[in-house]
């Protein structure tokens, strides 16, 4: 029944046609559901075996990477997610390891404990790291919260700005191929968000960022990352506009990251990610689905759980059909650690993989549509 949905949007999406085939006579193995709300991890006597072929053996070909965001502490203590996570992708970002509230919780005093136990794991299992984020909003430590306040605020938010991007992205130097420099900085209505950094540096704090970065790691490409461009309208045009800027002044930006946190199922056009994918490349950057997942109301139907399979799969062959776009990245792979539930209450089951480690349709989606890829030229 809910692969019928997928079928519907073979126009719209073609591969999917061939996932729904190859599910239903058995080819990739069916989909039986379980509790897929999100929280805590379900109870599992052993780790599920992975898709065969895996997400990352069918990337490869395609001249992809595809990625998870990760919490460490679900990586340090339970074998399965760490099983899981090595088997399925090959690239891993950080969910809050590298945010600045976590790294310099004090002013010049740094831990990069789960973000090095991140990257360890990743040079393990032949990973490449995302590195999220250096400046944002938000999770930022109470002492930066007062530097951006009263008289002398912009040479200590300056001050505090370069020593941070500068000794994060040094002690990675390497080991982190992108970085979400700048993250959110535009708001809603299109508008420079009024944030502690515009307010205490003005808008240059956004080229400082990029410049420290820049000097710090030549070789990683530096990404802005944000929300809700993914669709015409203020705030794309306001973050293209943006962006448009920052490259005629020669800031070192050089990818632009489309979160596509979806309000779903059906709440998703991959035509209009495809048509705002392109007019970002021709600024010249590269484009990445960084931080994707598809969040539900229950009941979490075969209906619904097709429709969501359809927005994972149509954003991934958006993305395999831009040759700007290499990198796929989910917000998490298992319902069992996903953000969803406990910031938007009454939602869940957004991910790939249930609070089990099973396979969704969603994950099948991905399967299929990396295996009908063309071959990377």
């Amino acid at each position: 029944m809910g692969w019928a949905v997928l079928v519907r949007h073979a126009k719209t999406v073609p591969a999917l046609l061939l996932a729904s085939a190859l599910i239903l006579t058995g080819v990739l193995g069916p989909f039986r559901p379980g509790p897929a709300g999100g929280g805590a991890r379900g109870p599992a006597p052993h780790s599920p075996p992975p898709l065969v072929p895996t997400l990352r053996q069918l990337a490869v070909p395609a001249g992809l990477r595809v990625g998870a965001a990760v919490d460490v502490n679900a990586l340090a203590d339970d074998p399965d997610y760490a099983s899981a996570l090595g088997a399925e992708y090959d690239m891993v970002t950080p969910e809050n390891a590298m945010k600045w509230v976590t790294t310099e919780p004090r002013p010049g005093r740094f831990d990069f404990t789960g973000a090095d136990s991140l990257v360890r794991f990743a040079r393990k299992h032949g990973m490449v790291v995302r590195g999220h984020n250096l400046v944002w909003f938000e999770q930022d430590p109470p002492w930066l919260e007062r530097a951006a306040t009263g008289r002398g605020a912009a040479g200590r938010m300056r001050t505090a700005l370069e020593r941070h991007v500068t000794t994060l992205v040094s002690h990675f130097r390497g080991s982190v191929a992108q970085w979400d420099v700048v993250n959110e900085a535009v708001g809603d209505d299109g508008a420079l968000r009024p944030d502690l950094w515009l307010q205490s540096m003005g808008p240059a704090y956004i080229s400082d960022a990029f410049a420290a970065a820049h000097a710090a790691d030549p070789g990683a490409v530096l990404f802005y990352n944000d929300y809700g461009i993914e669709a015409p309208g203020p705030k794309a045009d306001a973050v293209y506009a943006l962006l448009a800027s920052l490259r005629a002044s020669g800031v070192p930006v050089g990818g632009v990251g489309f979160e596509l946190h979806v309000t779903g199922p059906a709440a998703f056009d991959p035509s209009a990610l495809r048509a705002q994918m392109a007019r970002f490349a021709g600024l010249g950057l590269q484009v990445a689905v960084t931080e994707m997942d598809v969040r539900m109301r229950p009941p979490f139907s075969a209906d619904r759980l097709a429709q969501q399979a359809a927005d994972y799969g149509g954003a991934l062959r958006a993305c395999e059909e831009q040759p700007a776009c290499d990198t796929f990245v989910t917000w998490g792979f298992t319902d069992g650690d996903s953000w969803v539930p406990g910031t938007f209450p009454g939602f869940g089951a957004a991910l790939p993989f249930d609070k089990r480690l099973r396979p969704k349709p969603a994950a099948y989606a991905l399967q299929a549509m990396l295996s009908s890829a063309p071959p990377s030229s």
